[in-house]
């Protein structure tokens, strides 16, 4: 008997009808509704798709993370590629050393290409986590870390993995599979190091013992013998593409035809040289000596190498190999990486020749049967002319006699399975050059391997041989096709072009597709971002700044023109706010994958510091989503950075480098905003970039230009742009508070000051009243135009009175260092003032000191130069005493001279000045001028390209692609310079040799490609030719620092005294340079902290020494990257490297010479007076003369002078009997110094 069923409400299933049923119904439905669908429920995690259904272990990801912080080496990073088989990716390893800080970075861990299938994965999540578990396996192969992986890849760790580890070792690739590979490439790197010193010095031993028969010598010493003469030379290319008029290349051609030399060579050379005489040493530099006219050759000379070793069977396989035509050094190289196996080097070299590298063929095993058996059919078709060496090698001689006496081909088993690999073929004959014998082989190779692979092939080689070799004797090819294998130097590509390794990667061009799923990934995790309480906080800030009001405004205005002005005062929030609001727009439209917004800063410490704030607004770290980029350091992310902060250097270089296609829009295709801030310096590189960028909107008509100002001055940036229809313009309101303003005659009435009584040294209290004692005018009168002491001591005094109890710092602009020096001298006599200077030449501390609250009871006093008035902020100061002077630097190109003056400021400058007495509350600024000296001021201050010789930016001009009349460029600037100093540029590029014609020379292209003063980088040009980069690179390095020694008023003979102990009376650089060396092997020895001591005893700046050593570390990579250091070289390790870069370090007379050659003509002439002599024990002796009876003149302006600073100011004689100086600087104040 079963159960009663219920039917109330609480118990079964209700009845139909009742509103129980429908309450039911309606909630099931509801249910189902919110119900996901059953995809969804059931999409698989990562965890399952890598380790499968049923896999809970950790992922290979997570593993190389987990490794690589137990090694304490940075986060691996993976690359990816995309193939038609799918993804493949790679880890790259990098670990940072405790002490030094220096990054070392291992090459991408790829996987090897005859295994590319393997490597392939169907996603880019499946082929990350294939390259951590490769990774793996190459660091813990020794270990049992595939019993942690999931069984997929537990497989290929213990199958293919281990399959390929044995091939690599037995190729003696077993570094590849060390646990530590940090340790193992720098051991690669110390045995090469080894192997290269050690051939050397086989090489020098057998320079000394070498036969007479070779009576070749570079140089007077007599050494580096033989055909590798110039093997150890620096390779120095200064050629440029150059083209010689058609009718005098037929000329020249046939002229050096009849000489002796192939008229394939005349012409080759005929097209990298620019005259006849280049021709002829072009000729006689690259052409081989086997193939030169006999009459450009000593007498009795024989070309060749005498080899003297110990170890007769080694120099006896080298011989063998080189007589293909092969370098001897190179034979011996080759040999001895293959550990003496004379088979395996000569099939590296013809491997080399023909495809650049060594072939990838596996050993052969079970070929004898195809070898073996052609062997027999050759002897019998050529008989007696078919001579077998051994089992892997055979002769034949040929009987073609019209091409050479004796010629026999000799040809050897191939590494790989022969016939489906090549032989290893060489040519033996009497009266062919040895490049020519290897242009043969390498067409004969190439031919074989497209036409006779599969089938026997020596038979067809032979004919081949014998029907082409008469064409390749008569028309050899380019010598550059084979230089790199067949001598030690190789001609130099005619073209301006030079090798530079790091190229700009060709940019992909901006997708405006919207809501693209990068775009819709990027808007969900900013919208998620909002609601964060972090964020919150930050948009609660961002909201108080003046720039938030204004952000419609900025949007509206930057979709509707290509190019916009934004103006806002100091603090108004426009440089943090502004590319925050066009990324948000972006992402909100859905192009957040897009958007790509680079800003530009004048100086380094502005990029850092507005990377800094806009990433912490933004809740990110510095590099992800915002970055910056500054010479020689760099963070950011591809493909994740959306605002990128650059120095206009940075930006200028980005797109010199990006305009080998012609097309200098190409460097910014993937940009979609260029924002320009602080335009209203005018720097130099700020009006250079404004002009490219109006030339690249031509073309890139989706680009947004956006310049962004302190001052309301838009009109002239409007009308170079195309005038108010062409350009938005926002103002944005500053956040200061009122100022009242006090001119010269209001301050005199106000503090009552009196010339006459302050030179008696009345009390303020005691200053009779002004009406009685004398004039207004009569006091300015008496005053004069100059700058008053006593007046600023008066008004400082005064502001406190008015100011009592009430906090707040005064701030006093001055034009320089002596005149706030003498202001504070006037201030200190103040009782309750707390006087600080402030200047760019102080310490970072000193500096730092102005931010600091003043002493109980002490009124922060500030004397400072313009530095003040847009670089820092003072929060504190209410009160602003301003002479209206400033210390600019103008150029004359008519004499070619820098002049420094001291001048009266511009408006704008004056008005910057005003504001910074208004920042906490509402301020005075007490004008020491007159309204009418005020009227008569200019605007704003003349752009930096009137100021400035212009060679620096003449060379990066010419530098352009596409750009070839300079003149005609500076003159669509925005300020166009004068035209005389244009042509003055021109004419000193000229002369220092990076110009010819007013083409680019190499030298000039080199200079163009380093980042450094044209002086500075010649410098460093000459001294990687004549082996002492190290020390040219510290010198540059100095001069574009400043010197490391401080010379404070106080003790300024004791730091005379302390510099004098570096000298060697061979001037102030090298002085620096001394300095900066024991400080560097101090710092290496004890560490940096650890000679602090050491400095201030010696008066140098810790600071300017270690900013030194990161310019050194800037410009050794700029080297690097032009090529004219290896990528090997390094300034940690100097031991590592090839001796030849400093092997005259040492060498005081070259520095000075290279120095001198590198300011040419910067040389002044050393006239000394008529010769004294005074009578001693021994006789007459020569009396040095009086340090002032010894007179410099320069081309320019005649007489010059020492400037008291240097240390050559006091020198009675110089090193080396010395009739010339070179300087850095010439600068005009009361005198030319």
């Amino acid at each position: 008997m079963g159960p009663k069923k219920k039917s109330d409400a609480r118990g079964g299933v209700p009845k139909p009808g009742t509103k129980q049923a429908k309450a039911a119904a309606e909630k099931a439905s509801e249910t189902a509704k919110k119900a996901p669908p059953a995809e969804e429920q059931k999409k698989p995690t990562v965890k399952q798709v890598i380790g499968g259904a049923s896999w809970t272990g950790k992922l290979p990801v997570n593993l190389m993370s987990e490794h690589c912080q137990k090694q304490k080496w940075e986060r691996p990073e993976y690359t990816m590629d995309k193939i038609p088989d799918g993804f493949i990716a790679s880890v790259i390893l990098r670990r940072t050393d405790p002490k030094t800080r220096e990054i070392t970075t291992l090459p991408p861990m790829k996987f090897p290409s005859a295994h590319k299938k393997l490597a392939a994965q169907s996603t880019a999540l499946e082929a990350r986590h294939f390259a951590a578990t490769y990774t793996l396996f190459r660091v813990c192969n020794k270990t049992n870390m595939h019993m942690m992986l999931p069984p997929t890849y537990k497989k290929l760790w213990k199958e293919d993995f281990e399959k390929i580890k044995a091939e690599d070792i037995k190729r003696g690739d077993t570094w590849m599979y060390e646990a530590d590979p940090f340790l193992a490439k720098k051991e690669r790197e110390i045995a090469a190091a080894e192997l290269d010193k050690k051939q050397r010095e086989r090489e020098a031993a057998k320079a000394k013992t070498a036969d007479n028969g070779v009576n070749l010598s570079l140089g007077p010493s007599g050494k580096n013998k033989g055909n590798n003469i110039w093997s150890h030379a620096p390779k120095v290319d200064l050629g440029a593409r150059f083209a010689i008029l058609e009718s005098e290349r037929k000329a020249i051609s046939e002229e050096f035809t009849k000489l002796g030399f192939r008229r394939s060579h005349v012409e080759e050379a005929s097209t990298a040289c620019k005259d006849r005489e280049e021709v002829l040493e072009w000729l006689l530099i690259y052409v081989p000596e086997d193939d030169l006219p006999p009459w450009c050759l000593p007498e009795r000379y024989s070309a060749g190498v005498t080899l003297a070793t110990d170890d007769l069977a080694r120099e006896a396989k080298i011989k063998r190999l080189a007589s293909v035509g092969y370098p001897a050094d190179l034979c011996a190289r080759t040999l001895d990486s293959n550990h003496g196996d004379e088979f395996a080097a000569a099939a590296f070299l013809q491997s080399t020749l023909v495809h650049g590298s060594s072939s990838n063929d596996t050993l052969f095993l079970d070929a004898e049967d195809s070898w073996a058996e052609e062997q027999e059919t050759l002897e019998a078709i050529f008989g007696e002319r078919y001579s077998s060496k051994s089992s892997k090698v055979c002769e034949i001689i040929s009987e073609s006699v019209d091409i050479a006496d004796s010629l026999c081909f000799r040809f050897q088993r191939p590494s790989g399975h022969y016939p489906s690999s090549v032989p290893v073929i060489s040519i033996q004959a009497k009266g062919i050059p040895a490049y020519i014998r290897l242009s043969a082989i390498r067409q004969a190779v190439q031919y074989a391997e497209g036409n006779f692979l599969g089938e026997p092939m020596v038979y067809n080689l032979i004919d081949w041989f014998e029907t082409h070799l008469p064409e390749i004797i008569e028309n050899p090819g380019r010598l550059r096709d084979i230089a790199s294998i067949a001598a030690p130097h190789s001609p130099a590509e005619p073209t301006s072009e030079l090798p530079v390794r790091q190229r700009v990667k060709k940019t992909k061009e901006v997708a405006w597709t919207p809501d693209s799923p990068q775009s819709i990934s990027i808007k969900e995790a900013w919208e998620k971002k909002q609601s964060t309480k972090a964020q919150q906080g930050m948009l609660q800030q961002r909201e108080s700044l003046p720039a938030w009001n204004t952000q419609d405004a900025i949007i509206r205005a930057v979709n509707a023109h290509q190019v916009t002005i934004i103006s806002g005062e100091t603090g108004s929030g426009k440089s943090t706010q502004s590319v925050q609001f066009l990324l948000d727009d972006m992402i909100k439209r859905g192009l957040g994958g897009a958007a790509n917004i680079v800003c530009t800063q004048p100086r380094r410490i502005s990029a850092l510091g507005l990377a800094d704030r806009v990433s912490d607004e933004r809740c990110s770290s510095v590099g992800d989503e915002v970055g910056y980029i500054i010479r020689g350091e760099s963070k950011v992310k591809s493909g994740t950075t959306r605002i990128t902060f650059v120095t206009t250097g940075v930006l200028l270089r980005r797109i010199q480098s990006g305009s080998g296609s012609g097309n200098i829009a190409s460097s910014l295709a993937d940009v979609t905003h260029v924002v320009v801030d602080e335009v209203h310096e005018r720097s130099l590189d700020t009006d250079f970039l404004l002009a490219l960028l109006r030339d690249i909107l031509r073309t890139r008509k989706d680009l947004k230009v956006i310049l962004m100002s302190a001052t309301l001055d838009a009109d002239i940036f409007t009308k170079y742009f195309g005038g108010p229809q062409s350009v938005g313009l926002v103002n944005i309101p500053g956040r200061t508070f009122p100022v009242d303003d006090y001119y010269l005659d209001d301050v005199i009435r106000e503090t009552g000051f009196s010339p006459e009584l302050a030179e008696r040294g009345y009390e303020d209290d005691a200053a009779p009243s002004f009406a009685a004692e004398e004039s207004l005018g009569k006091v300015l009168r008496t005053m004069g135009m100059g700058i008053n002491y006593e007046l600023i001591a008066a008004t400082v005094r005064y502001i406190d009175a008015r100011l009592q109890d009430q906090p707040g710092g005064i701030l006093i602009f001055l034009p320089g260092t002596l005149e706030i020096e003498r202001c504070l001298a006037a201030v200190r006599k103040i009782p309750n003032a707390h006087p600080l200077p402030l200047h760019a030449s102080l310490l970072p501390a000193e500096q730092r000191r102005v931010f600091l609250s003043p002493p109980k009871g002490k009124r922060k006093v500030i004397a400072a130069t313009n530095v003040a008035e847009t670089s820092i902020t003072i929060e504190d100061v209410v009160a602003v005493i301003d002479t209206g002077r400033v210390k600019e630097t103008s150029y004359d190109p008519k004499d070619n001279m820098v002049r420094l003056q001291e001048v009266w400021a511009s408006q704008a400058a004056c008005k910057q000045r005003r504001g910074r007495a208004g920042r906490v509350r509402a301020g005075v600024c007490y004008k020491l001028y007159t309204r009418k000296a005020e009227s008569s001021m200019p605007q704003r201050p003349d752009p930096e390209i009137r100021r400035v010789p212009l060679e620096q930016l003449c060379l990066s001009v010419r530098a352009m692609q596409g750009i070839n009349d300079v003149a005609m460029f500076l003159a669509n600037t925005i300020t166009p310079p004068e035209s005389i100093a244009v042509e003055g540029a021109l004419n000193f590029l000229h002369r220092v040799g990076a110009l010819d014609h007013d083409r680019l020379t190499a030298l000039g292209r080199y200079l163009s490609m380093i980042p450094a003063d044209l002086r500075c980088a010649k410098l460093m040009v000459y001294g990687s030719i004549f082996g002492c980069i190290d020390a040219c690179i510290t010198i540059a390095a100095i001069l574009t620092v400043k010197s490391p020694f401080v010379s404070p008023r106080d003790k300024r003979d004791e730091a005379n005294a302390a510099r004098a102990s570096f000298s060697k009376g061979d001037g102030d650089l090298l002085t620096d340079f001394a300095a900066y060396q024991q400080w560097s092997d101090r710092v290496k020895a004890q560490g940096y902290w650890s000679t602090q001591s050491w400095c201030t005893t010696n008066f140098l700046s810790h600071q300017t020494l270690r900013d030194i050593s990161s310019n050194r570390a800037q410009f050794l990579t700029s080297l690097k990257d032009a090529a004219i250091l290896p990528v090997t070289y390094s300034d940690s390790n100097p031991s590592s490297n090839d001796s030849r870069w400093n092997q005259n370090a040492g060498n005081r007379s070259l520095l000075r010479a290279l120095v001198a050659g590198a300011f040419q003509p910067q040389i002044a002439r050393i006239a000394f007076p008529d010769k004294k002599f005074a009578s001693s024990v021994t006789g007459t002796v020569e009396v040095d003369p009086d340090a002032r009876t010894i007179k410099y003149f320069n081309q320019e302006n005649g007489r010059v002078f020492i400037h008291p600073s240097s240390l050559l100011f006091s020198a009675q004689s110089y090193p080396g009997a010395a009739a010339y100086l070179s300087y850095f600087t010439k600068m005009e104040t009361s005198k030319v110094f």
